[in-house]
């Protein structure tokens, strides 16, 4: 048998949310309450990171249940949905699509579905990086990598936007921060 409806869809919120997307959200729960489950997810505003990282949780969560997880970026403010977009990435490979739905005629228009591109070891990298490490031979010592190659993951990390320089080493970025979840 094929399902052409979601069975599921998960709303993200905020605490505090603005009265019309607290209705909005009530007439969606009652619309659809007695065909398919209607769940609730907080979520910060305008942290994109935090965001992107709740949304790539979520989908991890829903993909591990066997569900096919379809990501819908129209609603709440920009950096809310640019958030959700950045966490269907960062999980690109449990995601089946990622749409949008015009507010003047509720066209759905289908965004590809990108990749961050990153090896275990630059996520790895990132990590280290995150968590307060900046010398290069420890970082290449939890690598378990050279340091030459470590200076070349870090330039090409450097590129690409996800680390800067620091006055006391490497700092992430919040694009770094993203790509690493």
């Amino acid at each position: 048998m094929t399902r052409l409806s979601p069975s599921k869809i998960i709303l993200l919120s905020e605490e505090g949310a603005p009265e019309k997307k607290v209705q909005s959200e009530e007439m969606i729960e009652k619309t659809f309450k007695n065909a398919l489950e209607v769940e609730k997810k907080y979520t910060s505003v305008y942290d994109t990171v935090r965001v992107a990282k709740d949304v790539s949780e979520l989908i991890e969560q829903e993909h591990a249940s066997g569900n096919q997880v379809i990501v819908n970026v129209s609603g709440g403010r920009k950096p809310q949905a640019f958030g959700a977009l950045f966490g269907a990435y960062a999980r690109n490979d449990m995601v089946q699509r990622v749409v949008y739905v015009t507010e003047e005629d509720s066209f759905m228009i289908d965004f590809p579905v990108l990749s961050f591109n990153l090896s275990e070891t630059k996520k790895l990298i990132l990590e280290e990086i995150q968590n307060g490490v900046s010398s290069v031979t420890k970082i290449a010592a939890t690598a378990g990598i050279s340091k030459g190659m470590t200076y070349n993951h870090l330039r090409e990390l450097k590129a690409m936007g996800y680390i800067i320089d620091g006055e006391n080493g490497y700092i992430i970025t919040d694009a770094g921060r993203i790509a690493s979840i």
